[in-house]
């Protein structure tokens, strides 16, 4: 498979790339696996409990890594806890042959980056994380850290979604001002400076207008998340509400704690065309230490008008890094930078898939409940 163009691939060419084996696996991908413009990757049979975070390099595979780094092995087959503060490199199921011209990109999916596991891809040879060079051929794997909760997973877990591009997909700043003019992609008037790099997206600490409520604060010492059970765990035992506090000098104001884990929302409400996919920049040091995002890929058809007439709020996984740093209400935390699709995605973001954060505001991981 060869495209002529630039552009995300969509859900119809990753079916194409699984028919032809360029996406493969011992154990048949399914259906449910393909979203509009990614695909779930699954976690394989065991985990490798290693020292530290690693890349191979260009010379070496990511085995030849584990057989000096790894410290022991955990099955998964059964299903197993990944303990908070340790790291792990676990073999995907899926693997690629990716044709010239194709790469790719890894990235957490929305459930996995509100439990705050910190998960990237790394291919054989890699010099970066998340980055598939064009045709790799090989295996995948995940390196998984989680940062507040202990989670327990399985063989055929999903917590990391892979984005296949044909040649350079990203739009320009022009093109971005137009798409904002054209397809309001986000629900405010921007001018040409406001746009760098991508659409600027702020923070909400105003709060919700009956209860006050800006955000939750995850706690330290709670149980163990099953990333495969949503609704199976009420919100009280792992996370602290976060309120507007009385006082006209603390309006609209939080200060984030190194090493706390918080979510938010932004200000603005969201809209992804359907001819379109974006990815939420996670850490940019020119608006303060902080990461904003930790699963930045957003769908073609995210925030579409038609679910609610404003499109959808971006969920925003705050975590400060070294030093105490005061955010405030409209302060714009990160970028939201927009691609080409190479077609109209066959499968749509909140049009007869099971998407969970369609039409969202500030939300919590499917996992809890509100109790």
């Amino acid at each position: 498979m060869k495209f002529d163009n630039s552009g995300a691939l969509a859900s119809q060419h990753i079916k194409a790339l699984i028919a032809e084996s360029a996406i493969y696996s011992d154990i048949a991908i399914d259906e449910s696996q393909i979203q509009p413009a990614s695909i779930d990757l699954r976690l394989g049979a065991k985990a490798f409990r290693v020292r530290s975070s690693f890349l191979p390099g260009k010379e070496r595979r990511v085995s030849d890594c584990l057989a000096e780094m790894a410290m022991h092995e955990v099955d998964l087959t059964q299903g197993a806890v990944l303990e908070k503060s340790c790291v792990y490199i676990v073999p995907l199921l899926e693997s690629l042959r990716l044709p010239e011209g194709l790469s790719a990109a890894g990235n957490p999916k929305s459930s996995t980056g509100r439990l705050d596991v910190f998960t990237r891809l790394i291919t054989d040879y890699g010099v970066e994380f998340e980055q598939v060079p064009e045709s790799y051929s090989g295996p995948l794997y995940a390196e998984i850290a989680p940062l507040t909760f202990s989670v327990q997973v399985r063989q055929g877990s999903t917590l990391s979604q892979l984005r296949i591009r044909s040649g350079q997909a990203n739009i320009s700043d022009e093109s971005h001002l137009q798409l904002q003019k054209q397809e309001r992609l986000i629900d405010t008037d921007l001018d040409a400076r406001e746009i760098k790099n991508g659409v600027p997206v702020s923070v909400d600490l105003s709060g919700d207008p009956d209860t006050g409520l800006i955000g939750f604060r995850a706690k330290r010492h709670s149980g163990v998340v099953d990333v495969d059970r949503p609704g199976a765990h009420a919100m009280a035992g792992f996370w602290e509400p976060l309120y507007v506090e009385k006082g006209h000098n603390s309006l609209g104001k939080l200060i984030l704690d190194p090493g706390e884990f918080y979510i938010l929302v932004s200000k603005e409400a969201v809209h992804v065309p359907v001819d379109y996919a974006a990815e939420m920049v996670a850490y940019d040091t020119l608006v303060g230490e902080f990461r904003v995002h930790y699963a930045g890929f957003f769908d073609p058809g995210f925030g579409a008008p038609e679910a609610n007439g404003v499109g959808a709020k971006a969920v925003l996984e705050v975590r400060s890094f070294d030093v105490p740093f005061l955010l405030e209400h409209g302060q714009n935390v990160g970028r939201l930078v927009y691609e080409t699709m190479l077609e109209t995605p066959e499968k749509i973001y909140g049009q007869g898939l099971q998407s969970n954060y369609q039409a969202q505001g500030l939300k919590l991981s499917k996992h809890f409940t509100m109790e």
